[in-house]
């Protein structure tokens, strides 16, 4: 039911173009609008643990209210096209986006199976998620966690203690490893699209992420070594590739990213709302890659992954919902000083009003960890200038901690970078009992807190 209701919102939406947020509500609006988005990231938190049947059969219906209870205000103040306006522009510039390139991702991780090699070992475990955390500047976050995910709880499957393999992959391959390239992560994409050298975070972002990763590799070798050692030996087998025209499909989905940075031939009006073509184009393209995948991979290679549309389902009703009870956040963020945001924003400015690299690590940062990562770096890379050119000179330090701050906080929670809560949903739906919202929050926040303290001494 709450599937039908959701599409039947975003049905409304698309048929009722209007003027977009700014026309029917104030450019900065209050804090209370913050709220629906608030208790939609306090429900995913909380039902899990309380009511954990109910959350599973109706999130979808959660989410929808939450939904209903941002539009519902906004459309006595700005009328009902107005709201619906504001869902559809959400949901097409913003969510198709950003679903379509989870979905591909999904499907194409799916159909690649990676089976035998030194995994199943602390030794090989660990190996695994340094070669993940390496490609992710490649493939992208999401595309190495879709395709790594699968052989790491596969070849994990005789233990008993699996839900550190999960957080460890989440910290270094879904996030901290996509900070190399513009490829990696969508904060630095941003950055490329504002014309940041699409080397240059290869050239200055490869030391912090050393100080980052490799710690966080030295304690999973640690404790996996110490949690195995009641497990049964893993059987070995030869290292084999199944389903290795995915890999050609992932290089298609890092080529429709990287053109829709570098094509831009003009927009296109979709029932009422323009967007750029080449999101248009990308969305179809994506589209595309998702049915060739389906068509030509063998059945016995996804049910080999337990692939299951579960995860995606689950990830695609909260992020449509988070899509859509974000943008009052957002308007807020971009509000600046004339905003309600305006106190925590002018904490980024020292007493000269030059920015502060270490304000820009921590708060962009932690806004990050709990807003879209994107747009959160765009409102800070236009409060440190807007001029990639500067901001590039030299050593970088602003920018420099600005973009750590967007991808290393990341992992902090489950929604802080798209294959977070993909990953968890992967997971669970394997049997694997994974730790709440605030649990995970808890276990994340003292893995990597000490280490971005020290990464503030050391080189911001």
């Amino acid at each position: 039911m709450s599937n039908r209701y959701l599409g039947l919102l975003v049905l409304i939406a698309s048929l009722l173009p209007h003027p977009l947020w700014a026309a029917g509500l104030q450019a900065a609006p209050g804090l209370a609008w913050a709220a629906p988005f608030a208790g939609l990231l306090l429900s995913i938190a909380v039902l899990p643990l309380l009511a954990p049947q109910f959350w599973h059969h109706r999130m979808g219906l959660v989410a929808l209210l939450w939904v209903a209870a941002l539009l519902g205000p906004l459309s006595v103040q700005a009328g009902v096209a107005g709201a619906a306006a504001q869902a559809w522009h959400a949901v097409l510039i913003e969510y198709l986006p950003f679903v379509m390139l989870l979905l591909a991702l999904f499907t194409v991780g799916g159909g690649i199976l990676l089976e035998g090699g030194p995994w199943g070992t602390p030794a090989g475990n660990t190996a695994l998620l340094a070669i993940g955390t390496l490609l992710a500047g490649v493939m992208g976050t999401t595309g190495v966690a879709m395709v790594l995910i699968h052989p790491l709880l596969r070849a994990n499957a005789h233990r008993r203690q699996r839900v550190h393999l999960v957080v460890f992959f989440i910290l270094l391959c879904a996030n901290a490893g996509g900070i190399t390239s513009p490829l990696g992560d969508p904060p630095l994409y941003v950055g490329f699209l504002r014309g940041v050298p699409f080397f240059w975070p290869l050239s200055h972002l490869l030391l912090p992420l050393a100080l980052v990763a490799l710690p966080l590799l030295a304690v999973f070798f640690a404790a996996d070594t110490i949690l195995s050692r009641r497990d049964p030996n893993p059987l070995r087998h030869p290292l084999r590739l199944s389903g290795a025209i995915n890999l050609a499909l992932i290089a298609c989905v890092v080529g429709i990213v990287l053109m829709q940075g570098l094509w831009h031939p003009g927009q296109t009006s979709v029932l009422g709302q323009s967007i750029d073509t080449e999101r248009l184009v990308g969305i179809l393209a994506l589209a595309l890659v998702t049915a060739t995948s389906l068509a030509v991979t063998p059945r016995r290679i996804r049910d080999a992954n337990l692939f299951a549309w579960g995860p995606m389902a689950e990830v695609g009703k909260l992020f449509a919902a988070i899509f859509i009870t974000i943008l009052p956040v957002e308007a807020m963020l971009h509000a600046g000083a004339a905003g309600p945001l305006a106190g925590l924003l002018a904490l980024t400015t020292d007493t000269a009003g030059n920015p502060e690299p270490l304000a820009y690590f921590w708060l962009a940062g932690s806004l990050a960890a709990v807003l879209d990562n994107a747009p959160t770096y765009l409102v800070f890379f236009q409060l440190a200038g807007d001029d990639a050119q500067k901001l590039t000179a030299g050593s970088g330090h602003v920018l420099r901690a600005l973009s750590a701050g967007s991808v290393f906080f990341g992992g902090l929670t489950y929604i802080g970078n798209a294959p977070n809560l993909l990953v968890r949903s992967i997971a669970a739906h394997r049997g694997i009992r994974m730790p709440g919202f605030f649990t995970y929050l808890a276990i994340a926040a003292a893995l990597l807190l000490p280490i971005f303290a020290a990464l503030s001494v050391i080189l911001l």
